[in-house]
């Protein structure tokens, strides 16, 4: 596409990439969540489980939005339902510091902020992997390891304001920084032209529209396996802390490094996984990701863990993790078309949603850790049977040398 796209193009393409990069970062802003919830359960005079629940919404809300982003897409275009989505962020925030209960905190912080993310989220990143077919996985990397910066660059920001300025005042102060970084991503950006001439004639057979998509059996295979791995990793590091307490007894402050090798093991593998995309056949760097999730969630389950396995079963699920929601939506766009990418992993990006609760739901009800991990390497032992067999759909010789490039 490089080299039949015009110079204005080219131009349009770069811009919409530094764009996309600016808005990713200041949407990852709400990863650092956690900061908050001492301060605000003291506060709403809360219990911080019931604190902690805004982000769980979040999750969810986001999930919820990136499903329906390709929608508002079509209706008002890239760049304008990503202003929305920085103002309604900047709203959501704002109504957060006047939150004197937990209702108002979870429709504010978790219910309104999770939507305006979602929207923004999936959409931007998607049209940005569109003016760029011919490095997708790099493209990935770029946006979504930015996603994951945001959240390192913020915890420093909302840390030295939370010290200087005061809880209440911080949601504000966030709430502009975010807003503003997400217009000036949202005015760089242009909407992808749809793949057509000058694209290899074999990716361009693939133009599946979502009801097309989810009629195949791939659809779903795709599906369990991108909800696995959400359920893995969301799990995983939502608990680690805890599981480096109770069952590798060490220190709280100690427990508290999972934080660290999780944010550096997630960020290593966005960016090993996402760039090696682009030099194999997806699929097989999404069966090496689950082959790597395996082995630490085996060290979980089998092994008298110490400090140093511990934190390295933490460091493949999180490798893992971020490796595959970044190759996923080059993925998806392999086997269904890059002009309904929005759409088609819209659906599937639900799978995150339901991971982020699933893995909570599941040790709450039938207690601990134990029966957790035994589900998830369950759900990963099938899945990686899934990613070796799954084939593309229709596929002729000209479309399985495209995934072996891919």
């Amino acid at each position: 596409m490089s080299q039949t796209l015009p110079p204005s193009h080219q131009r349009a393409r770069w811009l919409t990439l530094i764009g996309t990069v600016l808005t990713q970062f200041a949407l990852g802003s709400v990863y650092t969540w956690s900061l908050f919830n001492g301060q605000l359960s003291h506060k709403l005079d809360a219990p911080i489980s019931q604190v902690a629940f805004s982000f769980g919404l979040l999750s969810l809300g986001l999930a919820i939005a990136s499903s329906l982003a390709g929608k508002l897409q079509e209706r008002f275009g890239v760049r304008n339902v990503t202003i929305g989505a920085g103002v309604m962020m900047a709203l959501g925030f704002w109504l957060t510091s006047y939150a004197d209960n937990l209702m108002m905190l979870w429709l504010s912080a978790g219910v309104l902020v999770g939507l305006a993310d979602g929207a923004g989220y999936l959409m931007t990143l998607s049209n940005c992997v569109k003016w760029f077919p011919e490095r997708k996985g790099v493209i990935s990397a770029c946006a979504i390891g930015a996603y994951g910066l945001g959240s390192l660059g913020f915890k420093f920001i909302c840390g030295w304001l939370l010290a200087t300025q005061g809880l209440e005042q911080t949601f504000v102060i966030w709430g502009i920084m975010a807003m503003t970084m997400i217009i000036i991503g949202a005015l760089l950006m242009r909407e992808a032209p749809l793949q057509s001439a000058g694209v290899n004639t074999a990716l361009q057979a693939r133009n599946f529209t979502l009801a097309q998509s989810m009629r195949m059996p791939q659809y779903w295979m795709l599906a369990l396996m991108f909800l696995t791995a959400c359920m893995s990793g969301l799990y995983v590091i939502g608990v680690a802390k805890d599981i480096g307490e109770g069952l590798v007894h060490l220190s709280t402050q100690t427990a508290a490094n999972a934080v660290t090798v999780i944010a550096i093991a997630n960020l290593s593998g966005r960016l090993v996984l996402g760039v090696l995309s682009d030099k194999m056949a997806r699929i097989r760097v999404i069966s090496l990701a689950q082959i790597v999730s395996l082995a630490g969630m085996s060290i979980l389950l089998f092994t008298h863990m110490n400090e140093m396995t511990f934190f390295l079963s933490l460091a493949c699920v999180a490798f893992s993790f971020g490796g595959t929601i970044t190759v996923y939506p080059s993925l998806v766009s392999d086997f269904f078309g890059l002009n309904n990418l929005t759409k088609n992993y819209g659906v599937l990006y639900l799978g995150f949603g339901i991971g982020s609760v699933l893995g909570s739901l599941v040790a709450s009800l039938f207690g601990g850790f134990t029966v957790t991990f035994s589900l998830i390497m369950t759900l990963l032992a099938i899945s990686l049977f899934l990613s070796l067999t799954i084939r593309l759909p229709q596929g002729d010789m000209g479309s399985k040398q495209v995934l072996q490039r891919s």
